[in-house]
């Protein structure tokens, strides 16, 4: 069993991987099926416990982490022109972007919620304020920001880059936003101006979309996403075949999935959205399942989807030859696209 893992996302320890089965030994629809969640611990549980519920095995093991920026200047820039009110909008996609936010608003001695009004004032922690509203990508980073004491005033339907430039398409006053700062140094003009926080390696989907639409848009780079060497144990299960289904929660997982163990079409896919779906199949993963909603509930339904269907796993195609031991994998060495 390997050792403890430290989840850079939170600065502590997790649980020990888990490789085993951990359900309450009921039958389920999901008995004899094993499904493999490439995701810390933490971050995982909810789900693995949905699925061990229903009978399955599960596999738990991050494929990915997050690392800290080296400099955090340009983060803690960004946060003191939030707290001025320089932004019309903080538009975030990633629950890793809002600790990062947490953690600069930190260092400036206020929580997010009291740098996140017009002025700065902590009397408005616990909403945003009237010259800075907040969008959120999907329910888990809704849940991160009320979390933080910010209230979320857009979310996407579609859980994804596109589906929330849509949401911002259907706000009757989307690009009216007159915000202007507070300084002593005098109105900074930032007209519609938005902060987006994300990853180093994040798409210019929402950034590029943004702009089409007149924001003055600022990017800022919270964190880096970087390889996570998955547990011998899953390596073992699915160079075995034993692996039933993987369930897929983001692009860079999709693709460090395929680069870590190869791509085996025996092994029935459940993305968490559109674009987790097309870089799936970018990398010659299955894709057999599209979860509704980025939540836990809808991942678990999608697996069961996925499990009721007796075609979902033909046994008699042999998987994908694996990369030469003596070749480097395309992400050694480099962080993930």
């Amino acid at each position: 069993m390997p050792g403890r893992l430290r989840d850079p996302q939170r600065g502590r320890e997790l649980p020990p991987v888990q490789s085993s089965p951990q359900h309450s030994g009921a039958a389920g629809p999901l008995t004899g099926t094993t499904v493999l969640v490439p995701r810390s611990p933490e971050r995982a549980e909810p789900l693995a416990v949905r699925l061990r519920t229903q009978g399955a095995t599960v596999l738990v093991s991050p494929a990915i982490e997050r690392a800290p920026i080296e400099d955090t200047a340009a983060m803690d820039a960004a946060v003191a022109d939030l707290a001025r009110g320089a932004f019309a909008w903080v538009v975030v996609t990633s629950v890793n972007a809002i600790d990062e936010l947490t953690a600069s608003a930190a260092r400036r001695g206020r929580s997010l919620a009291e740098v996140s009004g017009r002025d700065g004032a902590a009397g408005t922690a616990g909403t945003a304020g009237p010259g800075t509203r907040w969008a959120a990508v999907g329910p888990a980073t809704r849940r991160a920001l009320e979390a933080a004491g910010v209230q979320v005033d857009l979310e996407a339907t579609v859980n994804s880059a596109r589906g929330l430039l849509a949401a911002f398409d259907r706000l009757p006053d989307a690009r009216g936003a007159d915000v202007r700062s507070a300084s002593d140094e005098g109105p900074t003009g930032a007209r519609g101006r938005v902060l987006v926080p994300q990853g180093d390696l994040a798409k210019p989907t929402m950034a590029d979309g943004l702009r089409e639409r007149a924001w003055d848009v600022q990017v800022v780079t919270a964190y880096r996403t970087v390889s996570h060497a998955l547990s011998p144990e899953v390596v073992e299960a699915w160079r075995a075949g034993a692996v039933d289904v993987v369930v897929l929660t983001s692009g860079s997982v999709a693709r460090e999935v395929a680069a870590q163990l190869g791509a085996d079409p025996r092994v029935a896919g459940v993305a968490i959205g559109e674009p987790t779906a097309e870089a799936a199949h970018a990398v010659g993963l299955r894709v057999d399942a599209v979860a509704d909603r980025a939540t836990d509930e809808a991942l678990a339904a999608a697996v069961l989807r996925v499990a009721a269907d007796p075609s979902a796993r033909p046994r008699d195609t042999p998987p994908a030859p694996l990369l030469d031991s003596d070749s480097p994998s395309p992400t050694e060495g480099r962080n993930l696209p």
